[in-house]
């Protein structure tokens, strides 16, 4: 992390931003950022890069330069703490298990574990829906 403080404006409109750092504009660089900031403390900006941009990066924040996160190891570890009978009974229960049309039971698991990682799977518990 740079120890050293830049000048940073951020001018958000609905979905999209404007980034400047000392004074340069760096939007084009760009693909998302996360600003962050506890009492007493300087903010902390987290740029993710643009896989166009170079190394050379010129940039009053502690400034962060991150890519994004590997999904791989939340997704091996949301896998593996599943129960395949649950998943099975839950799977074969859905509505829209009837059509009958190829691969239609691949098709409804992928489907329910998309919602699950969601978090749609407390909302059913709460609501003691199933599907």
């Amino acid at each position: 992390m740079d120890d050293e403080l830049h000048q940073v404006r951020i001018s958000a409109e609905q979905a999209t931003a404007a980034l400047a750092l000392d004074g340069r504009d760096i939007t084009d660089q760009v693909t998302g950022y996360h600003l962050s900031q506890q009492a007493g403390v300087p903010p902390v900006l987290v740029l993710q890069l643009s896989p166009l941009v170079k190394n050379d990066f010129e940039g009053l924040a502690h400034v962060v330069v991150g890519d994004p996160p590997d999904p791989g190891p939340a997704a091996a570890a949301f896998l593996g703490a599943l129960d395949a009978g649950e998943l099975e009974r839950h799977v074969l229960n859905r509505h829209d298990l009837m059509g009958g049309g190829p691969n239609e039971l691949t098709r409804a698991m992928l489907q329910l574990l998309q919602e699950w990682a969601r978090g749609e799977w407390a909302r059913e518990v709460a609501d003691g829906v199933s599907r």
